[in-house]
């Protein structure tokens, strides 16, 4: 078991300013990922092809209206839910996180032409994925480095964990639709109904022109696009997707998908240049998928698919090199506020980190479990998690000081390695919603034009039940024989 040992103090003064540069550079991959997607997807807004989809969209759920089972279920209900499932299952598999960012351009002006706002908007994306995060099944960076950590078989006690998973998500998304169908009756008492008027001010899906408009640009840029997708196809024609951990299913998925772009473009150029932008858009997303889970992408590579998303947008409706530019750097500068806040919490972290504190905190509360039973030992370890979540929001890096000190003592407890392992699993998911330092959060607030006092006081009382929730469902690992405990 590794040795706290008392080192002499080290107050932090002027390093106080240069440990904010320092949270630059430490976040500078976010940073550049906000100001990336906010670039793009201005380009995008340019040409309405967002407002397009939402207005087919709000077509196509009014006509599912005429149902009786979905007036008695409620369109807007079972959008929600199937959102926010989608969203928990990334969580929950490969541990989406950073890349929620990108999802919120779309769903929040979705979620307020659908009579909500924008705080529905980001759970449907980013509560849905914290959800699936601390439910985690498969996430190889929670509960893979954390077992591997701990000495534990990959993924083991997978049977309870997706138990926890499915009682976590029926509480959170019913706890979201309770809300979002108050909002919608009265949309005064949604706290950010003010901040709203910035979204309802860009939308415009009711004034969207019904003249069909296809450019010759936008057929020149379909055929350069699907060029280089054959390429691709060429380059990588076999793609094994990895789930958490597993062999993972290997197909032709590339070329699959290049034969369908190459079909559904050519539909959509018959219909429009901004169908044919929204069609670049939903392959946009399908590729970030494929990247993550075959090929390991993360927010670089997700930055610049989604750059080249913007850039094929702004030529299919026939823009010039120096509009595209304008266009782009218009973006960044709608964003620049979120990214520099991102920056800021990350400095935050470095004067913790650099005053040697969180070491101190972590030895101090782990020294009061010796004498304890297992229920109170794994009550005290998940409330060590949920505290250190606070100024470590980063699940692998959390894993890494906290698991070669929490699972050798827990062998001395008498606790469970895999007990061990959901308080680190619980601790690390539910206050990645509320903690100030977590650069995603606060991306995503900034992005959505949420101010987190708002946020922190309307999702208080749900991360309060999840904590509660999960203390419940750690009680089975202590007094239930369990598989893989």
């Amino acid at each position: 078991m590794p040795v706290f040992q008392q080192v002499d103090n080290q107050p932090q003064t002027w390093e106080v300013f240069a440990a904010l540069f320092m949270g630059f550079e430490r976040q500078a991959g976010i940073i550049i990922f906000i100001l990336m997607i906010g670039g793009a997807f201005w380009i995008m807004n340019d040409s309405k092809a967002i407002d397009v989809g939402i207005r087919s969209f709000l077509q196509f759920t009014r006509r599912l209206d005429k149902y009786a089972i979905m007036r008695r279920i409620g369109t807007g209900n079972l959008v929600i839910v199937l959102i926010m499932l989608m969203f928990s299952v990334f969580g929950a598999v490969f541990g989406m996180s950073e890349e929620t960012i990108a999802f919120i351009i779309i769903i929040v002006p979705l979620a307020i032409s659908m009579g909500y706002d924008s705080i529905t908007g980001v759970s449907m994306v980013f509560v849905a994925a914290g959800l699936g995060f601390a439910g985690a099944v498969l996430n190889p960076f929670t509960i893979g480095i954390a077992q591997g950590l701990a000495g534990l078989p990959l993924f083991s006690g997978f049977e309870y964990r997706l138990f926890s998973w499915v009682v976590i998500n029926l509480v959170g998304i019913s706890y979201i639709l309770w809300y979002a169908n108050r909002i919608k009756r009265k949309p005064d008492l949604s706290p950010v109904h003010e901040e709203d008027n910035y979204w309802r001010e860009h939308l415009h899906v009711n004034e969207v022109e019904d003249e069909p408009i296809t450019y010759k640009a936008a057929w020149i840029t379909y055929f350069a696009t699907l060029s280089a997708l054959i390429g691709f196809s060429i380059a990588y024609p076999q793609t094994t997707l990895v789930m958490g951990g597993g062999s993972g299913v290997t197909s032709w998925f590339i070329p699959i998908l290049t034969a369908s772009f190459a079909l559904t473009g050519w539909l959509a150029l018959r219909k429009s240049a901004p169908v044919f932008v929204l069609n670049l858009l939903a392959y946009t997303i399908v590729f970030l998928i494929v990247g993550v889970m075959g090929y390991q992408w993360y927010i670089m590579e997700i930055a610049a698919l989604f750059f080249a998303m913007g850039i094929l947008a702004g030529a299919a409706m026939d823009k010039s090199p120096d509009s595209i530019t304008k266009l782009f750097l218009a973006g960044s500068a709608d964003i620049m506020s979120a990214a520099l806040i991102v920056g800021l919490a990350g400095g935050i972290i470095v004067i913790l980190e650099e005053g040697q504190i969180i070491h101190t905190i972590l030895h101090a509360m782990a020294g009061g479990m010796s004498d304890m039973g297992d229920m109170a030992s794994v009550g005290i370890m998940y409330v060590i998690q949920t505290v250190i979540n606070v100024v470590i929001p980063s699940g692998s890096a959390k894993a890494a000081l906290t698991m070669p000190i929490m699972a050798p003592f827990s062998d001395l407890i008498g606790l469970s390695r895999q007990a061990t392992v959901m308080a680190f699993q619980f601790g690390d998911g539910f206050t990645n919603l509320i903690t100030p330092t977590s650069g995603v959060l606060i991306g995503v607030l900034g992005v959505a034009k949420i101010p987190y006092a708002k946020w922190a006081k309307w999702i208080a009382p749900l991360i309060i039940t999840m904590i509660l929730l999960g203390f419940l469902l750690l009680i089975p690992t202590v007094t239930m024989d369990l598989n893989g405990f």
